[in-house]
Formats: C-alpha cells, structure tokens, sequence
C-alpha cells in the first residue's frame, strides 16, 4: 500500500512540484502563487500581473483567467465539465501507466469521482437532488434560530475561557471553527462531541484539494482521508441499524428502498463531501470576516448604527477575501471562450478570487465596503450547476456568527499576529489571537 501511495504521489504531486518550480523561475505569477506560501499570504498582486492578458493566459499547468465575465461563461458553459477523472489525461504516457499499476485511492477522496465535485449530469444531477432539500432556503431559515443559540453558547464558553486565560483566545479555535462543524454535526446526524476530532481529521485532509503537495503532506492528507472514511463507513453502519431524523438517514433509507438511491461508494463520497465541505469553507468565511472587521474601523462603526448591513458583510468578506481561491474546468468538446478556441480535454483553472476583484465589475475592488451595492455579484460560490450547494447556509452561518461576535464584543480587537493555512485552494485562518474587551449588556435575540 504504501509503495502504491509512493507511485501515485510521485505521478501527479512530484511532477506537478517539479512542473510549478520549472514555471515559477521562468516568472509566471500562478506557478509563484503555487509555489511560495508567503506569496500565498497576499496574492492578488500577482492576480493582476495576468488580467491584462484577456480571455485566457498560460498558468502553471494550463490555461487560466481572472476575469470576472469569463469566469462565469465558463462556469455557466455546458461545454466545460468537471476535471474528476480526467486529471490523469494530460500526463506523459510512463506516468499515466505508473498511475494505473498503482490504482485508485483506497479511500474516499474530494476530487475523485464518485464526490459530487468530481462528476456531471447525470451523475451530479441525481447526486444534487437527493440532498438538496436539506439547504433549501425554507430549510436554513429553520436552522437560524437553533445557529444564533450555538453562537451565543460559545461566546459564552469564549468569555469564561478569555477570563481564565488573561483575555487573549484564539478566534479561530474557540469560535469560527466550532459554529459551523456543530450545524453541520446536527443537520447531518453527526455525534458533535466529535466535533474537535472532525475539525482535526478536516484541517488534516483539507491539502487534497491541492496540487504539488510535498510527500509528508501527501501521506498526512491519506492517512486523514482513511480515518474519515472508516469512520463514516461505521456511523453508516449504525444508522441502517437506527437511524435518525437527519439528512445522512434519510439517505441511507433511500439507499436502500430506492432503485434510484445511492450505491455505497455514492453514499459515502456524498456523506463525506456534504459534511467537510458544510464546515470548513465557513471557518475560513468567519475568520476572514473578523479580521477585515478589524481593518475596518469605519465599517464597524456602520455596522453598529445599522444592523441590517450585516447581511451585505458576508458577501463583501466572500468577495474580497474569497475562501475559495480557484477552480477547474475540462473542456468537453473543441469550443470558444470569449472568442477564443479551446480543445476538447484542455483545462481551464478560474481564479475566483480574481474574478471577484475584477475592476470592471466592482469599482475599487480591492476596498472592503459593507455598503457596496453588487456585492452579491461575486462568484465565491462558483456558478452554472455546480453552484455551491450550502450557499444559503454558509450565508446564514457568516452572518450570524459575525453579527453576534461584534455585538457582543464591542471592543474586540487582535492580540497579535494572525496565522493563515498553507493550503492553495482554501484561504483562512489557523489561527487568530484576539483579545474581547468588555462584553456588551446582554439583549434577548430577536428573529428577523
């Protein structure tokens, strides 16, 4: 097994690491964002470097653009699919035969078909539906009165712990992480004392979405990926057994009664995807907000004269400091984007984070402004069919775990510097040092 994961590591991250350097000394800015995490920490220099080149520019590996039009044609194209288990298509034939001696990935992965991200209609379709119900707008408006509770019950937990403590907490751990892994924990029907395991196996394993990983990564992000898998394969095991009035039962009851339902391996890709992906993007959304919060003195004193903005903040933090930086498409057959023509099978990769930076979209895009009128125009979610499935909830989510952290603490500010993840696609916080000041009287929460 592990002289396998040795093949498979050295097949795709090893040449991808080699292809990055090569391209990185050659002065092409994507190849140094993927290259120097201190790039990594202010990247959007280097995103300017390529929107003057329009439609598409060469990236590390392949086309890419920052445009926010072009982005969104893209998305919204059905001539473009899912990379999935195309990835290997591009490879030298050596590497593309090492690959298949070495197979496929012992367990579950993110990027690998059969995960929702990894596959098209009519497998994502069929996917899609099944859960769908479960973010509903009428669904997430059921769970904000039941997210505020969890929100105010850390703070609490926040306050005690900064007392004992001598004031400083880091944000990140004690808040912006437990909120959202807790919502998620209970929509799914997920033991939430778990809850700090999960985190650990997701900040483990969260690397796979990436590219040019180092070999100690590569193995920390397998091993991670295997503990989650056996562990829902049990808790999948237990729900047959008793199951619950939660989304992964409901699944599992439609596995087994419905000729259309998910097969095992669906089953768990789905599990496992809906639960990672429900809070590890909101982490990064919740500690990102806090720390423009913090930047933005001005902004905060809006915020204070005019609550009804808060729902604007989280779309302003989605734009400017998108927790999802970029994304691939395939193309499915020879066609055109913005004119210019693309080969079946070539790959397009589009900076999110660029796009939603895109001057001729968003004047002064680079300034954070909770008034900002479009705000909403930002494709953090991405768009087209794969649009973000928790959209709603991880919107709900930013909104009430921010609105209720600066409320409650009037006075909250760093308390030394904050200390961003090494991962390419994810852009958030490991850690955030904050100090609270004196919490606000405390008012009973009313429902909008």
């Amino acid at each position: 097994m592990a002289a396998r994961s040795a093949v498979r590591w050295a097949a795709t991250h090893g040449v991808m690491r080699l292809a990055i350097r090569a391209r990185a000394r050659a002065g092409n800015p994507d190849a140094e964002v993927l290259r120097d995490p201190a790039v990594r920490e202010d990247p959007f220099a280097h995103y300017e470097r390529l929107r003057s080149s329009r439609p598409l520019v060469g990236g590390a590996f392949s086309k890419i653009s920052v445009h926010h039009a072009v982005c969104t044609e893209v998305l919204r194209s059905p001539d473009f699919g899912q990379i999935g288990g195309a990835r290997a298509e591009g490879l030298p034939p050596v590497l593309r035969t090492a690959l298949r001696l070495a197979g496929p990935r012992p367990s579950v992965g993110p990027i690998d078909p059969p995960s929702m991200l990894a596959v098209d209609p009519p497998e994502h379709a069929r996917y899609r539906r099944l859960v769908s119900r479960a973010f509903s707008a009428r669904a997430v408006a059921r769970l904000r009165e039941r997210t505020r509770a969890i929100a105010d019950e850390l703070l609490d937990d926040l306050e005690r712990e900064a007392a004992a403590s001598g004031g400083r907490v880091d944000l990140v751990a004690r808040y912006a992480s437990l909120l959202p892994v807790t919502v998620i924990s209970e929509v799914l029907g997920v033991p939430v004392s778990m809850r700090e395991q999960f985190l650990a196996w997701g900040d483990a394993a969260t690397p796979s979405l990436d590219m040019g990983l180092d070999w100690r990564t590569h193995r920390s992000v397998e091993r991670s990926l295997g503990e989650l898998d056996a562990w829902f394969r049990g808790h999948l095991r237990r729900l047959r057994r008793e199951p619950g009035d939660d989304l992964l039962s409901a699944l599992v009851t439609a596995a087994a009664e419905d000729e259309d339902g998910l097969t095992e391996q669906e089953l768990l890709s789905t599990a496992l995807l809906v639960f990672g992906a429900g809070f590890e993007t909101t982490v990064n959304l919740i500690g990102n907000g806090a720390e423009r919060l913090f930047a933005s003195p001005d902004q905060r004193r809006l915020l204070a004269g005019d609550p009804s903005l808060w729902p604007n903040v989280v779309d302003e933090v989605l734009r400017v400091e998108s927790p999802v930086q970029r994304t691939g498409r395939r193309a499915l057959r020879d066609t055109t984007v913005a004119g210019v023509p693309v080969r079946r099978g070539d790959m397009v990769i589009l900076v999110l984070a660029a796009a939603n930076r895109d001057p001729l979209v968003f004047p002064d895009p680079s300034v954070f402004d909770v008034t900002r009128a479009n705000a909403r125009d930002h494709v953090a979610f991405s768009s087209g069919i794969h649009f973000c499935l928790g959209a709603a909830l991880a919107r709900m989510e930013g909104e009430v775990a921010l609105q209720a952290l600066f409320e409650r603490f009037r006075h909250l500010a760093p308390a030394g510097p904050a200390r961003r993840r090494g991962t390419i696609i994810l852009r958030g916080h490991a850690s955030l040092p904050v100090t609270l000041g004196p919490a606000a009287p405390a008012v009973p929460h009313v429902s909008a």
